[in-house]
């Protein structure tokens, strides 16, 4: 029975479809799988996020010490756990990891998952906070691209940045949209985001770098000297980015995560001034 034929099964047996709200779509190219979880070994804790009918947990509980299988959907749940009965390293936990304390719940795990695309940058952004410092993804490749990208370049977006700031980032492999049960519209990528000892620029005010960044890319169309005069004066912002030799017609799009980090370095100190 190959990989297709198995969840067909598996789908058929317990009389359940994916979520479309939910965002499930199963992975059934073993080869995909594998890449996507090449890098566990027999020592490793992993946290995976929306496992479904567990087609690439079984691959994790094969070569990882233990898996953390959060899943929200309660009937993904009792498959899991009617599954993989024989495993002592699994544990499944039936709640939304949004609201779990990583790091007193998971201390020193890795992510490998196949993420639900609705919420794969709410994810990433959270797990940036915590202690995790290895991140294995499946997402949408548009996302992957714009996470990938260098800060000012044309595909970089705000979780360029913010991705940026924590972490590098690479795509290891592509999957495309007929690997999937049911077929997804887009096609997918596999992402491995490493974490940073320290972040990648200082800044004073971690939030207000943020905001700086939020606040352009909300406003695109707009000059960098237009866009950010709803959180600093605009004579005041005038003269910080001649100080900084920053164009004051250019879009926030294009500046790089150093250029933002002496931008909020410069407000900030007007602000505490």
């Amino acid at each position: 029975m190959n990989l297709y034929e198995e969840t067909k099964y598996i789908i058929d047996k317990y009389n359940v479809y994916p979520n479309k709200k939910l965002g499930q779509n199963f992975l059934i190219n073993e080869q995909s799988l594998n890449k996507i979880a090449e890098d566990v070994n027999s020592d490793d804790i992993i946290i995976e996020i929306g496992p479904g009918l567990g087609t690439l947990t079984k691959v994790l509980l094969e070569k990882a010490k233990k898996v953390y299988a959060v899943e929200l959907d309660p009937k993904m749940c009792e498959i899991l756990k009617s599954r993989f009965i024989a495993y002592n390293n699994l544990e499944i936990i039936n709640k939304d990891i949004l609201k779990i304390d990583i790091n007193k719940t998971f201390p020193n795990a890795k992510v490998v998952a196949n993420l639900p695309y609705y919420i794969t940058t709410s994810i990433i952004t959270e797990l940036l906070k915590t202690n995790i410092k290895d991140i294995t993804i499946l997402i949408q490749k548009e996302v992957a691209e714009r996470i990938c990208e260098e800060p000012g370049k044309s595909k970089a977006g705000a979780i360029t940045y913010y991705v940026n700031y924590y972490a590098d980032s690479k795509i290891i492999g592509n999957v495309g949209k007929e690997e999937f049960i049911p077929s997804p519209k887009v096609e997918s990528s596999i992402v491995k985001i490493a974490k940073l000892e320290k972040p990648r620029v200082e800044v004073n005010d971690e939030k207000l770098l943020f905001d700086l960044i939020k606040t352009n890319f909300t406003k695109r169309r707009k000059t960098i000297l237009n866009s950010l005069s709803s959180i600093v004066e605009k004579e005041k912002l005038q003269q910080i980015l001649n100080e900084l030799n920053i164009k004051d017609n250019i879009r926030g799009e294009q500046l790089t995560l150093e250029e933002y980090a002496k931008l909020a370095n410069k407000i900030d100190n007007i602000k505490i001034a």
